[in-house]
């Protein structure tokens, strides 16, 4: 499988979305992430690959503007994102494979008594980033070429180099024709590529100046390391904010970084490393499944990037994971690295765009666009109708999987479904009993201090009434 032709298709996809909600070129940056389905012909050597879903953005809401009826959108970073608008488009899947009108990936499992589907033989599902995950997978060592000590770039000065090497207009990916050049080759030939940290775009400070190993080791020092605003979990080791490579530590659980309120977002490292064990299919679409859907590859664009800080993060953590049920396992998708680079990244400008994007293949209202954990651009009015919430946030989900329980003969319904005590949201998730049992062995042996959700934040109803 090609990389830069996985890139492509993200880019081309998010090209052909409306202009609202949209950075504005040279002036802010965001991430992307995006699923694609591969189908492979059973019969000839052809592959087909299309986008499904995809996200933009990279903000998340605090703890304190979390809804106790699902209706605000907690986490919107690209790869979440993403992964939600796939559920959606895997719901609208499921339903049409129940109703008889058939389904471009579901099969129904032979045999079975129940509503029980798996995919097609000739499916499969890959994540493709323009960034690295934020959190463990983005402690990355310094290269060792770097030109540095260097001086922060002011954005007009990003903006004009941009303006003298390509038109404004552009919004084709940028191709390195030198995929394997180190920064000092890029900085000689064109532009300054300058990366920010997370941390330092969340805090607003100025850029601390990278070293190369051989500076470093000049002054004593060991090596330095591309730094995660993403914090670690309470309760646990701290990053010992050391100079150099002892300023994190890595393989630890982490928390997005928010400006002000905390958050209860977990990094995307760690919620990749997460799906890698129970699927990313999520509890509810879990009732109707044979087993887990996994990514089987994972794509990243180009930017800081570190193949054993990714394998460290999404598979090494969770690899002596034992004793889960039959069709749950710890999955090492494959990892490629594109030359393409997303042409709103964070190393094109300084300001972060704040309006979040979401596309999903479905039949109805495919397009979100949120800020802050609601519809982009809602009034104080509409805030707490229908017209305020997101397509991904809880409520929307479990409605939508209602309905797919709703289409399903009485006679098929899962057995785990069945149960008249099944009333909220959280009721719904916990009578997933494999996943939850996959999700119980995961946390005990692999992540005991993963937070566990506040309860009170899902016990809602379809209809939002908190029980």
């Amino acid at each position: 499988m090609e990389a830069g032709e996985i890139a492509s298709l993200c880019y081309e996809r998010f090209q052909e979305l409306p202009r609202t909600g949209k950075p504005e070129a040279g002036r802010e940056w965001t991430l992307l992430a995006a699923v694609v389905q591969v189908n492979r012909s059973a019969h000839t050597d052809s592959v087909v690959k299309e986008v499904v879903s995809l996200g933009t953005g990279s903000k998340c809401i605090g703890q304190a503007s979390m809804s106790p009826t699902g209706e605000v959108l907690n986490d919107s970073h690209a790869e979440v994102l993403a992964r939600r608008g796939c559920i959606r488009y895997l719901m609208e899947e499921l339903q049409q494979a129940l109703s008889g009108r058939g389904s471009t990936v579901w099969e129904r499992v032979p045999g079975a008594q129940e509503a029980r589907f798996r995919l097609q033989p000739q499916v499969s599902f890959v994540l493709f980033t323009s960034h690295t995950p934020c959190g463990d997978a983005s402690i990355i060592p310094m290269v060792q070429s770097q030109l540095l000590p260097c001086p922060a770039v002011s954005g007009s000065m990003k903006r004009k180099a941009s303006e003298e090497t390509e038109s404004p207009s552009t919004k084709l990916p940028r191709t390195d024709p030198h995929p394997h050049r180190t920064e000092a080759e890029s900085v000689q030939g064109g532009a300054l590529d300058l990366h920010r940290t997370e941390a330092e775009s969340v805090q607003g400070g100025a850029l601390e100046p990278h070293r190369t190993e051989a500076e470093s080791s000049e002054q004593g020092g060991a090596a330095d390391v591309h730094r995660t605003g993403a914090k670690c979990v309470p309760g646990g080791p701290a990053d010992p904010l050391l100079p150099g490579a002892g300023y994190h530590c890595t393989g630890l659980l982490r928390l997005k970084p928010g400006r002000g309120d905390r958050t209860l977002s977990l990094s995307c490292s760690d919620k990749l490393a997460r799906w890698g064990v129970l699927g990313f299919q999520g509890a509810l679409l879990s009732h109707y499944l044979q087993g887990a859907v996994y990514f089987t590859t994972v794509v990243v664009g180009k930017c800081p990037y570190s193949q054993e800080a990714l394998q460290r993060a999404m598979f090494l953590r969770c690899s002596h994971v034992s004793g889960l049920p039959a069709g749950y396992s710890v999955t090492s998708p494959l990892l490629l690295r594109s030359s393409l680079e997303f042409p709103f990244s964070q190393a094109q400008t300084e300001l972060r765009h704040q309006a979040a994007i979401s596309w999903c293949k479905v039949s109805d209202q495919p397009l979100d666009i949120t800020a802050n954990g609601y519809k982009h651009g809602v009034t104080k009015k509409a805030l707490g109708t229908a017209k305020a919430r997101s397509l991904l946030c809880k409520r929307n989900l479990f409605e939508s999987f209602l309905s797919v329980v709703a289409a399903t003969p009485p006679a098929e319904l899962p057995l785990s479904l069945r149960s008249s005590e099944l009333r909220t949201y959280w009721d719904y998730k916990a009578a997933s009993a494999q996943y939850q049992q996959a999700w119980a062995l995961l946390r005990s042996q692999a992540f005991p201090l993963w937070p566990r959700s506040d309860r009170s934040l899902l016990l809602f109803s379809a209809t939002g009434q908190c029980m």
